[in-house]
């Protein structure tokens, strides 16, 4: 399964002032060349820019009474223009179909690059991107701007203008309003904002000319960047409540605690047998331990087990047998020396982290261990377990495992294995990271 990314173009990056900057497209191109790979595929929707503002403009100078739906087609149609050049750029790589109408699917898809323009009056091109994301299983749009952050004003009218850094769909409604106007200049479209929030998309809206950033976003560094999410996630949605069975991510079992209880002892014994029997390991860290019972299990089995977690509800509620092994603490800093343990795993943690911190995670995992290294991670072609999640707002890294590859293969001193016992990746993806 191929990692999908949109990424909407800004107009005002490609004719800034009416004139073509081919300085960003040759880095453009250079950067998308460099990323492209047999399992990541780029969707770029091109914007109108200033080429859009100036025929709307002189449309409504020349004609007082013009109609929105007219106005809307002059910046379609210098969206196609735009369009068009990047279609040259990347021909040798990109489908050879614009897609100009979104109800025309691609069915045998097979090129990494697809580029989009505008389609029909009311849609803007960031309304296209999301609708892209939607069609082809896109969960992330890059939004490139001239701008890296999104600001509670206008900054270039109000010099105490706050950046904002992570917020929600509907605070960005209150920012923005609801509306769709030909020519309107925003961070991102309204009217594609309520799409996206509709479709749990996540959204980061950056500069488009620092490509240095725009790697680190793909790569899963920290970046500059305004990210907007469907939901708010924060500590407090890792609280008692999660850990007692009140709330949480699986369907059918909600609220029935005998049931969940039992299948978190079953899923903590057969972990911890799997660990025992293929790696048979003297020390281990178990990274987001929650309660410790996998950390309880591998005790008895005879391994000198350890856990670090960051929510002291879970730490509290674990079994008093347990507790004086578990230590809170950030996956992003454990709080142990290098090489301090034999084998380092996680098990559904690394998707429950913002894109930003993923590769800060992989390199502290790999730091603190002196062997090896497992992560089981929740990816999309996991079709089994799927049937049984509800919406979980905590999934903030749902990739495929394109993904993963390329970032466990970028993390210096380790190899992924590629032969070791694990079940089909419909069921489950694990991986495991050797120590150099």
């Amino acid at each position: 399964m191929k990692e999908s990314i949109v990424i909407s173009v800004g107009g005002s990056l490609i004719v800034p002032n009416g004139g073509l900057n081919t300085d960003f497209l040759n880095k453009l191109n250079k950067f998308i060349r460099k990323n492209v790979s047999s399992n990541r595929r780029f969707f770029l929707v091109a914007g109108g820019g200033t080429t859009a503002r100036h025929y709307i403009d002189a449309g409504r100078e020349v004609i007082k009474k013009i109609t929105p739906e007219d106005l809307d087609w002059l910046g379609i149609h210098a969206t196609h223009l735009n369009a068009h050049l990047l279609r040259t750029i990347f021909r040798d790589i990109s489908h050879p179909r614009i897609v100009e109408n979104y109800d025309r699917k691609i069915t045998d898809l097979k090129e990494p690059v697809v580029i989009g323009g505008g389609w029909k009056p009311g849609w803007s091109t960031d309304y296209d991107a999301v609708v892209l994301a939607q069609d082809y299983g896109a969960n992330l749009i890059i939004n490139l701007s001239n701008i890296y952050w999104v600001y509670d004003k206008d900054p270039r009218k109000y010099k105490n203008a706050t950046k904002i850094e992570k917020t929600t769909w509907d605070f960005y409604e209150t920012l923005v309003g609801d509306k769709w106007v030909p020519g309107l200049s925003a961070p991102f479209d309204p009217v594609a904002a309520q799409l996206a929030k509709r479709l749990n998309l996540t959204t980061i809206i950056t500069k488009g000319d620092d490509f240095r950033n725009l790697q680190r976003i793909l790569d899963g560094e920290s970046f500059k960047g305004t990210v907007i999410r469907p939901y708010d996630i924060s500590a407090a949605y890792y609280d008692r409540r999660y850990y007692l069975g009140e709330k949480g991510e699986y369907k059918y079992i909600k609220g029935l605690n005998l049931t969940r209880n039992a299948l978190q002892q079953v899923a903590a014994w057969y972990r911890a047998m799997y660990i025992k029997l293929h790696f048979n390991p003297k020390t281990l860290l178990d990274v987001g331990c929650g309660t410790g019972e996998l950390v309880r299990a591998l005790r008895k089995l005879g391994v000198d087990a350890k856990g670090v977690e960051i929510s002291q509800d879970a730490l509290d509620l674990a079994k008093e047998e347990v507790k004086p092994f578990l230590v809170y603490g950030d996956v992003t800093k454990i709080p142990f020396k290098e090489n301090a343990f034999d084998m380092v795993v996680s098990f559904d943690v690394l998707e429950h982290l913002e894109r930003s911190k993923l590769k800060q995670a992989t390199k502290e995992s790999v730091r603190v261990a002196r062997k090896q290294i497992l992560h089981k991670i929740f990816t999309r072609e996991n079709r089994v377990l799927e049937l049984f999640h509800g919406e979980d707002p905590s999934h903030l890294s749902v990739f495929s495992q394109g993904f993963w590859d390329r970032l466990f293969m970028s993390i210096p001193n380790v190899s992924v294995a590629r032969k070791f016992f694990r079940l089909p990746s419909v069921v489950e993806t694990v991986y495991l990271l050797k120590k150099n």
